[in-house]
């Protein structure tokens, strides 16, 4: 289960939507153990580009050592899809399942194919693609 709190889940969707006509995304600092997030870092996509998103290293460094410095982790990645479902593309879940990346991240796609933004979040090991519940409170 992912927990955001309303504060950084209103921070994911604008990001996103000031992110168009490009995928926009970030990364989410909180506790592994519960899945809570507490900040979001959003970041430059350095793909450019409506079909694919690339997080600026620099940026994930200085995401990793504030997380770090306030207690935290980087928990996972968001990022947007302009005309599309809110469900890992074929690119996304080869990326996830990259040695490099972190198996117990959570992948956060906000769909903005329709009127509302739509946020859903997956695990994904392998090829396996699991959706868990967002859970948006006070914070």
């Amino acid at each position: 289960m992912l927990r955001l709190p309303a504060q950084v889940y209103t921070e994911i969707v604008g990001h996103c939507l000031s992110g168009l006509p490009d995928e926009a995304c970030g990364l989410l600092g909180g506790d592994p153990a519960t899945g809570a997030v507490a900040r979001c870092y959003p970041t430059r996509n350095l793909a450019a580009s409506a079909k694919l998103y690339e997080v600026d290293p620099g940026q994930h460094l200085r995401a990793d050592r504030d997380a770090e410095a306030n207690g935290m982790a980087i928990i996972g990645v968001f990022h947007s899809h302009t005309h599309t479902d809110a469900y890992p593309s074929p690119t996304d879940v080869t990326r996830a399942s990259d040695p490099a990346s972190d198996p117990g991240w959570h992948y956060v796609i906000v769909s903005l194919r329709d009127t509302h933004p739509t946020v859903r979040s997956y695990r994904i090991h392998g090829d396996v693609v699991d959706e868990e519940p967002v859970v948006v409170g006070p914070g």
